[in-house]
């Protein structure tokens, strides 16, 4: 019986297989139909996870994402995606539109939980991180790596309710290559792992040390889903400068006579924000059949017609909260306690994350946020710093830090904006309403009853 049932998921795949390379996907791009956006239409067999990789690949370009309309009932999966460049105008570079033209979603993705579809690399070594996050501890782990004679070439450093995650890149300090003796690794990994632990707070502290070549935003999203940074103990407060105001408007409701959940999300618009919340549905397990995005204005809207992958709606009032507190922190652990911004540019060196890390945490600023790279022998740096006792940074504390670190080097870039209060029209809307045309459509209520 197993051995049958075997067979029938090996045909199952093999025909998928076929069915994808005899429809591979189709890209069109449009720079005439719309004035003040380049559109993208993808036509491809449908699987769970393409939307994500679309998305990835617009994201990863840059690229900002105006209005996207899916559509993916079926065996076929269409999209339409308003595109424009960091400044607002439509996509010219030649480069860039034969890439987005030649790419196959499909080779980016994989549903695991773990390393996200890439080829393992002989560069660097990744090391990633997570725990409970407490002043100074980026300082502490890049203490420890640098006296474990690790250089970190490119870091990525997320912080939310009260988790913390990182995904590194180091290279032995001497050669300049991937670290490989098993025994050194497994040394590092205790070491960082017992920084992680602190002084018995940890909720989970975790290591990975990998040669795998992964997706960082992606994995950073599984970490801190996987660290359960979503939930709220009833001592946590709203996340620093993410007050009330600011927090995303996340609603789970059932439509019955189509068996989908419909999610909606009203929040202030961001880079990467589409990619956030894709990310997180599909590493849920939710499929998305129909979605409408609209984020042309300051405030976006985003609505997802959505089932598990066994086909069912949500179930229970326990898994919609689960569903909104889980899309809630996908939103917010780009922005949650940011603070203010410094950037650091200056000649690369073994050490320096080291060193600037711990003039930080000695004028009392914890990082609640860090992007660390090297390009051509330069290290280009930025930091969201604030107070580790939680109050506005003191100017007097930025400017002593810039006299010892250097004051063409470490700039001040201000705080983030402070969000505009989300228009409060409605209620809920429907914007695929026409769509489907039905005439129960009204019938929308809360998940409610399940035995």
């Amino acid at each position: 019986m197993e051995l049958n049932m075997s067979f029938s998921n090996d045909m199952d795949d093999e025909y998928e297989k076929l069915f994808r390379r005899l429809n591979p996907p189709r890209v069109v791009i449009d720079n005439e139909s719309c004035k003040n956006a380049t559109v993208i239409r993808v036509d491809s067999a449908n699987k769970h996870g393409i939307l994500l990789d679309v998305v990835q690949i617009l994201t990863d370009l840059d690229l900002i994402i105006t209005k996207a309309y899916i559509s993916s009932d079926g065996g076929w999966f269409m999209d339409v995606f308003n595109v424009t460049d960091q400044d607002g105008n439509k996509i010219t570079d030649e480069p860039i539109l034969d890439y987005i033209q030649k790419v196959r979603p499909e080779s980016c993705f994989t549903s695991s939980m773990g390393s996200v579809g890439f080829k393992p690399s002989v560069d660097h070594t990744v090391i990633e991180l997570t725990g409970s996050d407490r002043p100074g501890l980026l300082s502490e782990v890049c203490a420890v790596l640098t006296h474990l004679k690790c250089n970190v070439v490119s870091a990525e450093v997320w912080t939310h309710n009260t988790r913390a995650a990182a995904v590194m890149q180091v290279t032995e300090e001497e050669t300049g290559s991937a670290i490989s003796d098993p025994e050194r690794l497994a040394g590092i990994k205790e070491l960082l792992r017992n920084v992680l632990s602190g002084s018995n707070r940890s909720r989970g502290a975790n290591t990975v040390v990998s040669h795998e070549a992964i997706h960082t935003d992606r994995r950073l999203h599984q970490m801190m889903f996987a660290a359960r940074d979503y939930e709220r103990s009833g001592g946590d407060s709203v996340d620093g400068c993410l007050g009330e105001k600011q927090r995303p408007d996340v609603s789970v409701v059932n439509w019955y006579d189509k068996d989908y959940s419909v999610v909606t999300i009203r929040s202030k618009d961001r880079p990467k924000l589409l990619f956030d919340t894709v990310c997180t549905l599909t590493d849920m397990e939710y499929v998305v059949f129909h979605a409408n995005i609209d984020a042309e204005g300051p405030e976006a809207y985003q609505e997802y017609y959505i089932r598990h992958v066994d086909g069912s709606p949500v179930k229970s009032d326990a898994e919609r909260q689960r569903v909104i507190q889980c899309l809630e922190a996908a939103i917010e652990r780009r922005v949650s306690e940011q603070g203010l911004k410094l950037e650091l540019c200056t000649t690369d060196r073994v050490g320096l994350l080291s060193d600037v890390t711990r003039i930080f945490r000695e004028n009392s600023l914890t990082v609640t946020r860090a992007e660390v790279t090297t390009r051509g022998g330069k290290a280009l740096n930025t930091f969201y710093v604030r107070e580790a006792s939680g109050c506005p940074v003191d100017a007097k504390t930025i400017d002593a830090i810039r006299q010892v670190i250097g004051q063409t080097i470490l700039k001040v870039k201000g705080r983030p904006d402070d969000s505009k209060q989300a228009s409060q029209e409605s209620p809920t809307r429907f914007l695929f309403g026409g769509l489907f045309k039905s005439r129960s459509f009204v019938n929308f209520g809360l998940v409610r009853s399940y035995s």
